[in-house]
């Protein structure tokens, strides 16, 4: 498979896990783990923290996949818009999914847009050293 539909297809499987992650801490780790207090938070900040870790790796992906000229620039950019995007939500409910603002939410969407920014310098750095020993 090459080009768009790869990029399709992956982008799609991190969509999955998305579901997936957040659906296991909501229906498993967050009630079982609801009566320890950091855990009780770690597990409520999970969602955000995904959320803007995968999304942005939908960016970086696509980036990695086709090396455009300005790719660097559309994954910080992509996961700044991400973050951004899930802060107004916590400030402001515009999809329903916060109830009430919680600075440990924004916190742990600022990490998950880092990461993706992180995954993306490895991965980045890595076929940069390939591309010069090949």
């Amino acid at each position: 498979m090459k080009g768009r539909g790869r990029i399709i297809v992956i982008n799609l499987l991190i969509f999955i896990a998305l579901f997936g992650l957040v659906t296991l801490n909501k229906e498993l780790f967050r009630p079982k783990l609801s009566t320890i207090p950091v855990a009780n938070v770690l597990t409520g900040c999970f969602p955000n923290f995904i959320a803007a870790y995968l999304i942005s790796l939908a960016f970086v992906n696509a980036v990695l996949l086709r090396y455009p000229k300005w790719g660097r620039i559309i994954v910080y950019t992509g996961s700044v818009v991400i973050f951004l995007i899930l802060t107004m939500e916590e400030l402001k409910s515009i999809w329903g999914a916060s109830t009430y603002y919680d600075p440990f939410d924004v916190l742990a969407s600022g990490l998950g847009s880092l990461f993706a920014i992180l995954t993306f310098e490895f991965f980045n750095s890595r076929r940069k050293k390939t591309m010069k020993t090949s």
